[in-house]
């Protein structure tokens, strides 16, 4: 028999001539606070009331008086680099995550999910007795592995957490989100009136609740990330009619209006201007009154929106403070990620189709006006207000101006912190908030960890400045890259460049800012300090090389789509109830001929009904389904088109069979037949169809376990027949061989 080589006591014939021995447990340092770090999602640098703004966070404001307040804060311009950074301590390219996990792209530094080398906090604290949670937006999984088979190595629980209820990617539907509960995804039975947010923080509370009362004596590490308020902007009514008219007056009015509360809160240097309208804004006095009218109503959705997470945030923390945890809590807030453009000039009522494949015309925005917030819109707000949103900033998410990486950062610890309610100005990075933590803490980033040789930390500790006002900031500098537009910060200058999609790199036109007297870069310095600039482009050079930002790359949406070309499967059989299958793991069928065969045993008992399959949403999807004795398929192309075709099904029991071809007519439309055990029930034209990663939402069979995809049933409609199981076959028609798909889809580029 071998015995643990770890064992410290003596074995004898009986236990009573043997000494037993336990191995000590772990133990934190001496005093170490509880930590809870809270990231928002595309909230800009002034959306903040304590950064400016008129939007109510009163919770939130309440945090930055009893702590800190940064305004030289800086993240990486788009959501997972900048969380790879956030729990790990090293560069985003270093980390294996430059860019979001749906377009990583082979290379070391968009791998898509972090590398080995580079430890997450919860595991560093996990060894060190804390309990870790993970409630929210994770976005750290390449998108290979989101399946409920895995691989889960990458999921929050194969990275240092202990329990995890969240999701994956983005554009998390806050009526109908798509969960994952540890390591399964989950089918959500929403009560009435349920919201994402809620969720995110009851399930937050319920974790703290039972680790202090498990394990009183042992601090924990909550990681809190929200859905809010990435797009699609979703939030009860109530808070959407509080803002009723305060937008009226339009973008430019709210930009100067929140500069004059910068400058007067010290958020900004007395001398502070507004950057211009960005390209592609226009003022608003020029606007027509639909287009104003539209515009008011998405940014009044967006202002309810960030107000009702405050509530949430608000209940969190009166939670810790009613279990008399809140003063050693080190609390940290912060967003990923400046504001986002991405609602182009107008805005959008299903920004899904209007960013990627089909713009929509204030007309259709019109039409679903009181939709807006609701789970009938997958709205985003327009340019203007996302400039507003980063106040007084150029630029937004995915530029590495000021606008897409200046971002509010909030610490609060009252155990620790005697100088609440100041700002402080150093220049950090998100990337310095690991070794920070570790510092307060009183642990040691390991050089090793379970084997792995770890990379160094590239982050610096910002905690000197807790107790120090005034003093220069320790940091030398920091690069910044995002799909080609770069930046480098160096000792208090500032190199930038945005890089115009598809042009040379070589063509593009660096500019230079001397942040410490220019917050908003509003003076390139660039012709009359020609030295300077070579100097910094050269170290941004320097870093791109340490840290794998190469090769530049400036494809976004293309990149998921090679992706998706890349898959040789051909073939999927899914069965009623199983677990959904994410949108960017169901089968291709991009601009291709497929088949869907449905089988399944009718019900003696009674009429045969429900959902076979529903893949999608309201908003782009394809349902099938059984209902009043009649088959139906339904192919949606938008909230406002979609094709049916139904028949009816033979009576009395037995087996069935459904099939739906669909042939490829050309670029992007086709034909649908519908067949019932064996006989055509009826064919469609389409003449627009969707690309598969186009899709909304996930796949499911045997019901609607997400947002319905249609208003015929009510959602989940579970299949009552027996032994359902549905086959979808790809034809390699418009696809060709899968090697000649990704080749053509390349060509494309």
């Amino acid at each position: 028999m071998s015995v643990d080589d770890t064992f410290g006591g003596s074995i004898g014939p009986t236990y009573r001539e043997s000494t037993p021995w336990w191995p000590e447990p772990a133990a934190a340092p001496k005093g170490a606070p509880d930590v809870v770090c809270i990231v928002l999602d595309d909230v800009g640098f002034s959306d903040l009331g304590c950064y400016g703004s008129e939007i109510a966070t009163p919770r939130v404001d309440a945090l930055a008086q009893g702590g800190l307040r940064y305004a030289n804060f800086h993240v990486t311009a788009m959501c997972s680099p900048t969380r790879a950074c956030l729990l790990s301590g090293r560069n985003a390219h270093a980390a294996g995550v430059g860019i979001i996990a749906e377009w990583s792209s082979g290379f070391p530094g968009y791998r898509g999910a972090m590398t080995r080398r580079a430890a997450t906090i919860p595991e560093v604290l996990r060894d060190h007795a804390y309990g870790t949670y993970a409630v929210g937006k994770w976005h750290l999984t390449n998108i290979a592995n989101y399946g409920a088979a895995g691989p889960h190595e990458d999921w929050p629980l194969g990275r240092g957490f202990s329990r995890w209820y969240g999701f994956h990617g983005a554009l998390a539907d806050q009526w109908h989100p798509e969960l994952c509960q540890d390591n399964r995804p989950i089918r959500l039975d929403a009560r009435a009136g349920y919201h994402l947010s809620e969720d995110l923080v009851d399930h937050a509370i319920v974790d703290v609740r039972d680790h202090v009362t498990a394990a009183p004596d042992r601090p924990f590490f909550l990681y809190l990330a929200f859905g809010a308020c990435h797009w699609p902007h979703h939030v009860p009514a109530e808070y959407i009619r509080g803002y009723r008219g305060r937008y009226d007056q339009g973008w430019d009015a709210i930009r100067a209006q929140r500069l004059e509360s910068q400058l007067r809160q010290g958020i900004v240097p007395s001398g502070t201007g507004l950057a211009p309208r960005n390209p592609g804004v226009q003022a608003w006095a020029e606007l027509s009154p639909d287009v104003r009218r539209i515009a008011v109503r998405l940014q009044e959705t967006y202002a309810g929106f960030l107000e009702h997470t405050d509530a949430q945030i608000g209940r969190l923390t009166d939670y810790l403070a009613s279990i008399g945890r809140l003063d050693n809590t080190l609390l940290v807030l912060l967003s990923d990620n400046g504001a986002s453009a991405e609602g182009g000039p107008t805005g959008a009522i299903n920004l899904r189709k209007h960013m990627v494949y089909e713009e929509e015309s204030p007309e259709v925005v019109l039409a679903h006006l009181e939709d807006i917030g609701s789970d009938r819109a997958y709205n985003h707000y327009p340019t203007g207000w996302a400039q507003a949103s980063n106040t007084p900033l150029k630029w937004y998410k995915k530029d590495t101006h000021g606008g897409g990486i200046r971002a509010p950062l909030i610490v609060h610890w009252p155990q620790r912190i005697a100088d609440a309610g100041s700002i402080r100005t150093q220049f950090h990075h998100v990337v310095d908030m690991a070794p920070t933590l570790y510092e307060v803490i009183g642990v040691e980033a390991p050089a090793q960890f379970h084997g792995v040789s770890q990379l160094p930390m590239h982050g610096l500790s910002l905690a000197y400045t807790f107790e120090q006002r005034d003093v220069a900031t320790r940091k030398q500098s920091q690069y910044f890259e995002i799909l080609g537009d770069r930046g480098m910060w160096h000792e208090g200058w500032k190199a930038v460049t945005r890089h115009p999609k598809g042009t040379s790199f070589d063509d593009d036109r660096w500019e230079l800012y001397h942040l410490d007297q220019d917050f908003a870069e509003l003076r390139d310095r660039a012709q009359e300090n020609p030295e300077k600039l070579r100097e910094l482009v050269d170290l941004w050079w320097t870093h791109a090389r340490e840290y794998h930002v190469l090769p530049l790359d400036d494809r976004d949406w293309e990149r998921a789509a090679l992706r998706l070309a890349m898959n040789t499967r051909t073939r999927y059989q899914y069965y009623a109830g199983m677990a959904r299958t994410d949108r960017l793991s169901a089968p291709d069928i991009t601009d291709r001929s497929y088949r869907i065969v449905a089988r399944f045993d009718a019900n003696e008992a009674t009429m045969t009904e429900g959902v076979i399959l529903a893949w999608g949403s309201r908003f782009g999807g394809i349902g099938l389904y059984l209902k009043g004795g009649r088959v139906r398929y339904r192919y949606v192309y938008s909230q406002d088109v979609s094709y049916m075709l139904e028949g009816d099904l033979p009576t009395g029991s037995g087996g069935h069979e459904i099939r739906v071809d669909f042939e490829r007519m050309g670029n992007h439309s086709g034909r649908a037949v519908l067949a019932i055990d064996g006989t055509e029930a009826g064919r469609v034209d389409i003449p627009k169809t969707w690309p598969t990663h186009g899709v909304t939402a996930g796949l499911n069979c045997g019901q609607d376990a997400g947002a319905p995809v249609c208003d015929d049933y009510a959602a989940p409609f579970e299949f009552n027949g027996g032994n359902l199981d549905v086959v979808i076959e790809l034809a390699n028609d418009g696809a060709r061989d899968p090697k000649g798909r990704y080749q053509a889809a390349l060509n494309e580029q």
